[in-house]
């Protein structure tokens, strides 16, 4: 065995171990260097209400992976660590403290739901880890005080149901009937639908409630049809609306059905057929943006989202996937300006001002956490198939 004597010798194989050892080092650095800011994504991406969660997981992936090509935020790599919650609670809990205790996120975007929304709020708030909800109760970020790191970009029932009433006053319809799903999104509609009926001059004269997973409700609309309502409104996602949509059809009742913005999808079309045509619902400009003015400030915002979502997916795009597309590029402009300390991008979330996203203008304040206005709604109609703006 030959050592190494001589100075030259010894500095050679020095010079070889430093070189080994920066080259190990720069290989276990690198991936931690490229995902140096992780967020999380809590969708329904499968199970009943997919057709939220799809569109909001592809958007999350569209719109991470085009900031990273554009450098990132503030020069660092933004990674997407995405769960599907199948639309369970108990899953939704999981998964995000799945997300802040193992993935070390800075901030989460979703869930799909209120129900969601709602289970897993004990879990971020305590750990300030800011959560941007994709769904619509107003109870989601109610009371403020009590929830600094909840936000949410989807307009509330609260705006929906002053839509449609608007809609209803116009229409001089006084008498209506209600037919809510019995999760917390039915129950928050329905508190709003009974809250803003005696102000804008309307009586509710039945009120029936459906459960998310049920194939029939031919017996609330049989009871219905012995009241004197003049319109129907129903509070629900995922397919059991549009069951109400051909139930109706199927009695031969021809008053009007009012559904709610959980129904702002080409999948409702679908699961509802021929029983969608004629139907009134509040939905996001997403809907009919080709109608919009030039001059409207979300115009632009949408078209971009719009073209870039279906050039990719190939699949039509829808207002939900908008939830997902405002919440991130809200987050990213919070992280620019704050870095990665989840009480400081919370305070930039409700600084911001005259955003204009897909779903509205954002205008946060530290007693608004949705910052949307009424003016975020427009009433369509579906018409053979297709959005129309009827307002």
């Amino acid at each position: 065995m030959h050592l190494l004597k001589s100075p030259g010798s010894w500095s050679r194989a020095l010079g070889w171990l430093a070189a080994v050892v920066l080259l190990t080092g720069a290989m276990l650095t690198s991936p931690a260097q490229a995902e140096d800011i992780v967020i999380g994504g809590l969708f329904s991406i499968t199970g009943p209400q997919s057709y939220l969660g799809e569109p909001e997981r592809n958007t999350l992936e569209m719109v991470v992976a085009e900031i990273n090509a554009k450098g990132g935020i503030n020069g660092k790599n933004v990674k997407a660590v995405i769960y599907d919650d199948e639309g369970d609670a108990n899953k939704a809990r999981l998964n995000a403290s799945k997300l802040i205790d193992k993935d070390k996120v800075i901030a989460i975007i979703g869930p799909s739901l209120t129900p969601t929304s709602m289970a897993i709020i004990d879990i971020t708030q305590p750990a300030k880890v800011p959560l941007i909800s994709c769904a619509a109760g107003v109870n989601i970020t109610s009371p403020v005080q009590e929830r600094p790191f909840v936000f949410k970009t989807a307009q509330t029932d609260q705006m929906a149901v002053a839509r449609i009433y608007q809609y209803l006053q116009k229409q001089k319809i006084n008498k209506i009937a209600i037919i809510t799903v019995s999760s917390s999104f039915g129950v928050s509609g329905k508190d709003q639908l009974i809250a803003q009926a005696p102000p804008a001059g309307l009586e509710i004269v039945a009120q029936e409630v459906f459960g998310e997973k049920d194939t029939d409700m031919t017996p609330q609309l049989t009871n219905i049809r012995t009241t004197p309502a003049q319109a129907v409104i129903c509070w629900g996602t995922g397919p059991a609306p549009a069951i109400v949509a051909k139930n109706m059809k199927q009695l031969g009742l021809t008053i009007p059905l009012i559904q709610s913005h959980g129904a702002a999808s080409k999948k409702f079309i679908e699961y509802a057929g021929e029983a969608a045509e004629g139907i009134i619902l509040p939905a996001g400009k997403i809907a009919v943006y080709k109608d919009l003015p030039d001059s409207d400030p979300q115009k632009a915002v949408i078209k971009n989202y719009v073209e870039k979502y279906e050039a990719q997916f190939k699949t039509p795009v829808s207002g939900f996937g908008g939830y997902a597309y405002d919440a991130f590029n809200l987050l990213a402009q919070a992280v620019s300006k704050a870095g990665t300390d989840g009480t400081k991008i919370a305070q930039e979330l409700q600084n911001i001002k005259n955003f204009p996203g897909v779903s509205g203008i954002f205008n946060m304040s530290p007693e608004d956490h949705n910052g949307l206005g009424p003016d975020a709604f427009v009433m369509v109609k579906i018409d053979k198939g297709e959005w129309k703006l009827v307002e």
